[in-house]
């Protein structure tokens, strides 16, 4: 069934804190959930859905929903596809509304990694039954590494370059100065990005996102809620996910599940990548958005590093901004998972409230992309495309 026209974006909010010491990781799905409720004018009691994914402590929905004292749910979905999972969760939720399973969906994130010592760059902890284990874990994959692999893959077959890749890193600079949350916003140029240590051949320092506790949240309604409130609306126009895999050993690392999921998304949502002005791309790696910017189909494949050089995604200067929020490579990247803050700067960009020195005018459409697990192994992907409804 479509979600187009069944269901709209009413409510989001994203956690200020960047390091949170002093927060339980339920006490921040706790605010974000009550901040995304605030924005949409809406309270606990008027909750039918509830959505998370692995971030969520103890027995995930069922722990949550009773910590945070949901008393009307009657649809759960816990589904996990790592990064991208709330990307899905907004897919699900929409097509549940469409349905008639719920009215008033609330989707939370939250995690500590900063906090808890992690820097998100260690070996993947697999259990033993998972069917990859044996034949992955002695090489010891993470996620560093994995995406240095592509990266190295789509130098080799397209004569992409370090100076390509390091111009998403300014362009994500360039919009995260004017973020007062931002962890990093230093504004940085490309010689800066090419000095930063070599961390994964050809991967620098710089070309990694963050690591940040925080958190976010989404709340998706039926559009008849949607019109009773005092809020700009979004309206879910097209979604799609999907997954990749090894494909039996002939994986080609140059490509995305969002080579799947962006086709379809436009598709439903009837409109093409030469309308979207703005863009919310995953960006855990500089290469993460290169390789989706081409799957998605803003440039041929193999062309992305052209696409990108030259501060071609800087806002008012290219055709296509991105992550204009200064996105996981420089704002926010909580839970070492970034597709919520994906959703919500889109948001914010079609009703009209990112910061005046990055808004979009007059932007029709938006599109947030993402992947979760790792690019060069497996990976769920997910694409949502929004409208802005007058």
């Amino acid at each position: 069934m479509s979600s187009k026209s069944n269901a709209c974006i009413v409510g989001i909010y994203e956690h200020p804190l960047r390091v949170a010491p002093n927060h339980t990781v339920a006490q921040l799905h706790a605010e974000v959930a009550r901040g995304a409720l605030l924005d949409a004018g809406l309270s606990l009691n008027d909750v039918d859905g509830y959505f998370c994914a692995g971030d969520a402590p103890g027995m995930g929905p069922v722990s949550m929903v009773d910590y945070l004292g949901l008393k009307k749910v009657n649809y759960l979905d816990s589904s996990d596809i790592g990064g991208a999972s709330y990307l899905a969760h907004v897919n699900h939720a929409a097509r549940a509304i469409a349905q008639g399973q719920c009215k008033v969906a609330l989707i939370t994130l939250a995690g500590r990694p900063k906090s808890e010592g992690s820097s998100g760059t260690q070996v993947r902890s697999q259990h033993a039954s998972a069917p990859d284990f044996a034949f992955e874990k002695p090489y010891s994959p993470a996620p560093l590494n994995t995406y240095a692999m592509c990266a190295m893959r789509h130098m080799f077959e397209f004569g992409t370059t370090s100076e390509q890749l390091a111009w998403i890193k300014v362009a994500a600079s360039a919009h995260a100065q004017h973020n007062p949350h931002a962890l990093l916003r230093e504004v940085l140029t490309v010689e800066d990005v090419l000095s930063s240590p070599m961390i994964a051949d050809p991967l620098h320092r710089a070309d990694c996102c963050v690591v940040t506790d925080s958190g976010g949240a989404v709340i998706v309604v039926h559009p008849d809620i949607a019109k009773s409130l005092k809020r700009p609306v979004v309206q879910m126009l097209g979604a799609a996910e999907s997954a990749k895999g090894q494909m039996g050993g002939k994986v080609d690392l140059t490509y995305s599940g969002v080579a799947w999921t962006g086709p379809r998304a436009f598709a439903e949502a009837g409109i093409t990548p030469k309308q979207i002005r703005y863009a919310s791309i995953y960006d855990s790696f500089t290469i993460t958005v290169l390789i989706q910017l081409e799957d998605l189909g803003f440039c041929k494949k193999g062309e992305g590093g052209r696409f990108v050089e030259y501060g071609q995604l800087i806002a008012g200067k290219g055709s296509l901004a991105f992550n204009t929020d200064g996105g996981g490579l420089c704002n926010n990247h909580p839970a070492n998972r970034g597709g919520m803050t994906k959703i919500i700067e889109a948001v914010r960009q079609l009703r009209g409230e990112a910061h005046p020195a990055v808004q979009i005018p007059n932007l029709e459409f938006a599109l947030a992309s993402g992947i979760g697990g790792a690019l060069g192994t497996r990976h769920g992907a997910a694409t949502l495309i929004m409208g802005r409804v007058s």
